[in-house]
């Protein structure tokens, strides 16, 4: 399963100049974000299962938090974010993976930087300890970075440092 989520990853892999696309993968019950719009863009929630229901509001690009709340109609899956519920296109929503992988390949005494953006120059949001678990991938990929969720943190890392690479 984690090798199966790792190429789904990896299928997930965009340049960040423009709008990303991933993989989309939908699984009832589970976290998921906003994928496959523009960064201007946003996903619209609507009162039911077709692009002709009225909309309650709109879910901006790289949102997470939503829900799939039951089986999914065709393209379109009952969610739920937290404030509204509704229905979405689940080409434009994608899993989080499980918070499974751990900090690897990092030498001793050294940390591993989590950035804003996946550059080595980007600001760093903090830094991961060599035996950091608990780090669960966001749909979000580009060369060899990886957007991650962990401690309360979102950012970018390295793949190269982290389990099951």
């Amino acid at each position: 399963m984690l090798r199966t989520l790792l190429l789904a990853c990896a299928a997930a892999l965009s340049l960040l100049a423009g709008a990303e696309a991933a993989f989309a993968q939908v699984v009832e019950g589970e976290e998921h974000c906003v994928v496959n719009v523009a960064a201007t863009d946003a996903l619209n929630l609507r009162e039911g299962p077709s692009a002709r229901s009225r909309i309650w509001t709109a879910l901006p690009y790289g949102r997470c938090g939503i829900i799939v709340t039951g089986e999914c109609k065709g393209a379109w899956c009952p969610v739920e974010d937290g404030h509204h519920s509704g229905w979405v296109n689940s080409r434009y929503i994608s899993m989080v993976s499980p918070a499974r992988y751990c900090v690897a390949n990092v030498p001793a005494g050294d940390r591993l930087n989590l950035r804003a953006f996946p550059s080595a120059n980007s600001r760093i949001l903090t830094s991961l300890a060599r035996n950091q678990c608990e780090i669960a991938f966001l749909p979000y990929a580009t060369g060899n970075w990886q957007k991650v969720r962990v401690t309360g943190y979102e950012g970018w890392v390295n793949r190269r440092y982290l389990s099951g690479q």
